[in-house]
């Protein structure tokens, strides 16, 4: 049997491992910069909308597409595309906001419990599996109709019951890291907690948590738009995806492109935000 000669098959496979290296890299890029589109588009919605979310536009009602009204009018002539676009800006910067708020109030309740340690992790942690005991979509939709429908209530709602998630990814590498040796040197040469915290803890904790929050935006935008599909949103006419899919229910097999739309936009927004949160990982990963 011919045995490969290690000299000519070394570059083969070296071009191998460059190409895939490469090609995952673009991928990473690529989703990473679909994150950020997305970004930019939902803040610059109102003034890529055509027309505002509200306005009649003119156009005969149930119009389908046209060159003037690419995905054509609802029942009250206003504009689906203008619609979509603020529907898009509500669902991903409100996303946005909660996995930035539960991020921030669970990785500080994580961060204390895993540095403290003893009785002040135990009641931080027990608080925390107290929220995680109970599901939270349920949990929600209770705090939700407790304080009244609305957007804003919506928000503080999701807010409160996200952030315990974070609080287990954060402890639970504050403890590992805690471990390693370059903290139990800073420890022995007389660091305080708040240094110990700061210089040492926080930045191992950091990249994982980031990771967190990124695959996690489309879990939230589904809980959002789930939670105005039930009425708990925004109240009409202003434009919620979730809210104007279920509103237009009635219409599906006269005028379909009506509640197809914001579905579509709801589905496009959380393969979005789960693409480039593996996008992100495999940035950060590779850093």
């Amino acid at each position: 049997m011919a045995v490969a000669d290690p000299v000519l098959t070394a570059p083969v496979t070296s071009r191998t491992g460059r190409l895939s290296t490469m090609f995952s890299s673009t991928g990473a890029v690529v989703a990473v910069g679909a994150f950020v589109l997305v970004t930019v588009i939902a803040v610059l919605a109102p003034v890529l909308a055509p027309y505002q979310a509200a306005q009649i536009a003119g156009a005969p009602m149930l119009a389908p597409g046209s060159p003037g009204h690419l995905f054509g009018t609802d029942d009250s002539g206003r504009d689906l595309l203008g619609r979509a676009l603020y529907g898009i800006q509500t669902s991903w910067l409100s996303a946005l906001a909660i996995v930035a708020l539960g991020l921030l109030v669970g990785g500080l309740v994580g961060l204390i419990a895993g540095a403290q340690g003893g009785r002040v992790d135990t009641i931080l942690m027990r608080v925390t599996d107290g929220f995680l005991a109970l599901p939270a979509p349920v949990l929600a939709v209770a705090i939700v109709a407790a304080l009244g429908p609305g957007l804003f209530n919506t928000l503080i709602a999701v807010s409160i019951v996200w952030w315990p998630y974070y609080a287990r990814i954060v402890r639970g590498e504050v403890v590992a890291l805690a471990a390693r040796p370059h903290v139990e040197a800073a420890k022995l040469a007389g660091a305080g907690p708040v240094s110990l915290i700061w210089r040492h803890l926080l930045p191992g904790v950091i990249p994982s948590s980031v990771v967190a929050a990124s695959q996690d935006v489309g879990n939230v935008i589904l809980t959002l738009a789930a939670l105005s599909f039930l009425g708990l949103g925004a109240p009409a006419p202003a434009a919620e995806l979730g809210a104007d899919t279920a509103r237009n229910m009635s219409s599906l097999l006269g005028a379909w492109w009506i509640p197809v739309i914001p579905g579509v936009a709801i589905g496009l927004l959380s393969l979005t935000a789960t693409v480039s949160g593996d996008g992100i990982n495999t940035f950060i990963r590779r850093r």
